[in-house]
């Protein structure tokens, strides 16, 4: 018995240095940054398909079937996704901007009115697939359209989702967050927080241009 306790005292006890403490930290924030990019490609190239499918079937044009009669989404609601999109992926900026200041109240009003948004968003994309007036398959342009709007509900769906996580963890976080503003000192949990903040805002300014992009291939061209 005895013996068991002296090995119990006699085990190291192992603690990092600062030096590695901030190595993690950085490999943390590191992961992050790099996560997020490779997020935006991913999704990224499976719109850039889309494109090259409406690309291509515009220019093929196999007996006048890409667009017939010139049929189009409802051009009302198109606007509005569009508008709505983008005004989400701006004000995520501003409101990133706005934490880097210190002011984590108005990221966080900009954060709920982003989320109101987004839902607002994928309403529209799906109240829009009722009221088309042609069908999945009809032609190229009917396709393309199709496809484009399913991913679009997808992207801005996680697009807010990702937010909302990040809007209920400052709650629980805020404890923290306040006493690194306090005391002007970097925490761990702090740092780690706002390089998730920064790879959500991109992620929004990625769907915004998205929203753009083809907004101007189904409606204005």
């Amino acid at each position: 018995m005895s013996t068991s306790r002296a090995n119990q005292s006699d085990a190291p006890v192992l603690t990092e240095t600062s030096e590695e403490v901030e190595y993690e930290l950085r490999a943390a924030e590191g992961s992050m940054w790099t996560g997020s990019r490779l997020l935006i490609g991913i999704v990224g190239f499976g719109f850039a398909s889309l494109a090259f499918a409406y690309f291509y079937l515009r220019s093929a044009n196999n007996e006048n079937l890409w667009r017939p009669h010139g049929v189009t989404a409802p051009t009302g609601l198109g606007a509005a996704i569009f508008v709505l999109s983008v005004a989400a992926g701006a004000l995520s900026i501003f409101g990133t901007m706005r934490l880097r200041q210190g002011l984590r109240v108005d990221w966080a009003v900009a954060g709920w009115t982003v989320v109101l948004v987004g839902l607002v968003i994928v309403g529209l994309q799906i109240w829009e697939l009722t009221r088309l007036s042609f069908y999945p398959g009809s032609s190229g342009y009917a396709s393309c359209f199709i496809a484009w709007a399913a991913m679009n509900v997808a992207l801005v769906l996680g697009a807010t989702y990702w937010i909302e996580t990040l809007l209920a963890r400052s709650i629980r976080l805020g404890r923290a967050l306040a006493e690194e503003r306090a005391t002007n000192v970097g925490l761990s949990v702090g740092r780690l927080f706002r390089a998730n903040v920064e790879g959500c805002t991109l992620f929004w300014g990625f769907a915004g241009l998205v929203g753009a992009l083809f907004w101007v291939l189904f409606y204005i061209l």
